[in-house]
């Protein structure tokens, strides 16, 4: 174990030792722009005296806003250095989020990315008292502002700069005198009930946890990192900043969110780890490709997957499916240097497991919370089961099932010596009780020894027989159609399951419009017959899949997309169901009532403000009409 206990003590260590080795890469105008480990920690330095310079130190809290840059691992890392703590914010957040999460740490400074995050600061500014700081990267667009408390990072780099030109030695004693038990990181829980939590991370904590899961999946200088995951998730920050500090692994930040795979592929890491709802649309994007392609080229695509998906059933890597499709298909995607790849966060179907398992890219689940400092669960190489996440990295995580049924199902719970140091701001921490961690998901650990996660287990659902079901399971089955972008199962106290389903607009579109299907906006497509038509097809295919009494019976395709700005998905794309059985609760009791069609006439409000009215006419799909009436 490294003597560095906190973050700022490593950057200190690695500019020590390798100054000239790359550390990180950031894609400008085209062109990647490589920061060696003495400009990574010079840079740092600036930040942090700057930081100091403006009366900033132990007892605040600092935000960061905007997309994944240098910038954001530096000002975090200053942050530390200085004694105060971090508090990443989502780019995406709403004006209400960002009020809500500044106000309730008493945040003193923030860094902000451009005018985009600046404005929502301004807009939202008095409500923010303790808030006297906002420091900006970018400076366009700015000149229209005048706010006092707005300050160039230009300006923050040249007060930090001519304080350690004045004191040069400053820089060392602030770092030595960081301690890794101090709270360093205040992360957002994902708030699948209700406000998100912040939860206290120690540096110290974090630096061990994340050579704990180095053990099992080995980093080092040679290995290339993408870093596309928002940074305020606690995965990003195990990668980016635990992994990047501790490992040196080379962290490489986008251009911008809209060229991430091509950027991607450019670089060809050996490290990704990507939400399921990524992986879920980088498999809809290749099906959707094949579609379009020629009769010849389908066949070989059907072929290499019928043979991949063989030889993954025996455990074995098909020859030829590499051959005629994987190989190039590897490539395409920029997985060719992948060693290790990683989904988490949520449920992955096991369909769109098993799709990237057969192309050749080394896919396992990792499996934690915010709470444990992200995941304390992976597969080990030769032991990768889709239906499983894994086991402990080491024998220090203990995981036990409380309150099993008579098949071992039960609540999830763990501790391990790095947890989290309790919720800012709350007395009291109710999940961890006696040093363990009730997690709120119901799973099991098979005869393997390995964690089964079924789905929360407020989210467990029974049918008015007494059939149990989990509706995110039969929802990842359901989303790896590549039409299917959103699916919300319902049926809990009900006589049947149904669903709601929110059509992949980008494949569904491309779709119609090679069918010569007219449309305008997303309600017109996904009103239109023939897409009704073509995803009851998708539909049917996962009801063979499926148990009798857990086969879908009745679904609808919803008139817009689901959004976590509309507070029916969790940052991290996870479903609020509670959200969602309020809002939508007149058509779920339409959809059981029996009505085949049910009129619609709503107002939804977009990200920059304007209103548009939706009038349209949902018409309800039953699959098995017989069964449904015997059933009720």
């Amino acid at each position: 174990m490294t003597e560095a206990d906190t973050l700022p003590k490593l950057l200190r260590r690695n500019a020590g030792a390798v100054p000239r080795e790359v550390a990180l890469r950031e894609k400008e105008f085209g062109i990647w722009r490589s920061i060696t480990w003495a400009e990574y920690e010079a840079r740092t330095r600036a930040f942090a005296l700057g930081l100091r310079h403006l009366g900033l130190g132990a007892g605040d809290v600092i935000g960061l806003i905007g997309d994944n840059r240098p910038d954001w691992v530096m000002g975090e890392v200053a942050a530390h250095a200085i004694g105060a703590q971090s508090l990443g914010i989502y780019r995406d957040a709403l004006e209400e989020e960002v009020a809500y999460l500044l106000r309730f740490a008493s945040a003193t400074a923030v860094i902000a990315e451009d005018e985009e995050q600046v404005d929502k600061l301004l807009n939202i500014g008095a409500e923010l008292p303790a808030l006297r700081h906002i420091i900006y990267c970018d400076p366009r667009g700015m000149r229209k502002h005048q706010d006092p408390r707005l300050l160039p990072v230009t300006e923050l780099v040249r007060l930090g700069e001519a304080a350690h030109a004045a004191a040069p030695a400053a820089w060392e004693e602030m770092v030595a005198a960081t301690r890794g038990d101090a709270v360093a990181i205040l992360c957002t829980t994902s708030g699948t009930t209700a406000r998100p939590k912040l939860a206290m991370l120690t540096g110290g904590a974090l630096i061990r946890h994340c050579a704990a899961y180095l053990e099992a999946d080995p980093k080092g200088p040679w290995d290339e990192y993408v870093s596309v995951l928002p940074l305020p998730w606690i995965m990003e920050q195990v990668y980016a900043l635990g992994w990047g500090l501790l490992a040196r692994m080379k962290v490489n930040f986008v251009e911008e969110p809209e060229t991430m795979m091509a950027d991607f592929r450019e670089i060809g890491p050996s490290f990704v780890l990507f939400a399921p709802r990524v992986w879920e649309s980088l498999a809809a994007e290749v099906r959707a490709r094949v579609m379009d392609a020629s009769p010849f080229k389908r066949r070989m695509f059907d072929l290499g997957m019928r043979k991949g998906l063989e030889a993954l059933d025996r455990g074995e890597r098909s020859v030829v499916a590499d051959q005629i499709l994987f190989r190039a298909l590897r490539d395409r995607l920029g997985f060719s240097n992948l060693t290790s790849a990683a989904t988490g966060g949520a449920a992955l179907g096991p369909d769109t497991f098993r799709f990237f398992q057969a192309m050749g890219v080394p896919l396992r689940q990792i499996y934690g919370q915010t709470e444990t400092l992200g995941a304390f669960t992976v597969h080990r190489p030769g032991e990768v089961n889709q239906e499983t996440v894994g086991t402990a990295f080491t024998p220090a995580v203990e995981m036990r099932i409380d309150n099993p049924d008579q098949n071992g199902l039960g609540e999830i719970v763990a501790r391990h010596p790095n947890m989290f140091a309790g919720y800012f701001g709350m007395a009291e921490s109710g999940d961890l009780r006696d040093g363990w961690l009730h997690t709120g998901d119901a799973g099991y650990i098979d005869a393997a020894g390995q964690l089964v996660v079924i789905d929360r287990i407020k989210d467990m659902a029974t049918t008015r027989g007494g059939d149990r079901f989990s509706p995110q399971y039969i929802e990842n089955k359901l989303k790896f159609s590549p039409y299917v972008a959103e699916a919300v199962v319902l049926g809990d106290g009900r006589p049947h399951l149904a669903a709601m389903i929110c059509i992949r607009f980008p494949i569904v579109s491309k779709w119609a419009e090679r069918n010569r299907i007219a449309f305008t906006t997303y309600t017109d497509l996904s009103a239109r017959p023939e897409v009704t038509a073509l995803l009851r097809e998708e539909v049917e295919k996962v009801n063979a899949t499926l148990p009798e009494p857990q086969r879908i019976r009745d679904f609808l395709l919803l008139y817009k997309e689901l959004d976590a700005d509309d507070e029916e998905l969790t940052r991290t794309r996870k479903v609020r169901r509670g959200v969602i059985n309020e809002k939508y609760g007149e058509i779920i009791e339409a959809m059981y009532r029996g009505d085949e069609t049910i009129p619609v006439d709503t107002t939804i409000t977009f990200q920059d403000g304007t209103r548009q009215r939706i009038r349209t006419t949902l018409r309800v799909v039953s699959l098995r009409p017989a069964l449904r009436q015997a059933a009720e």
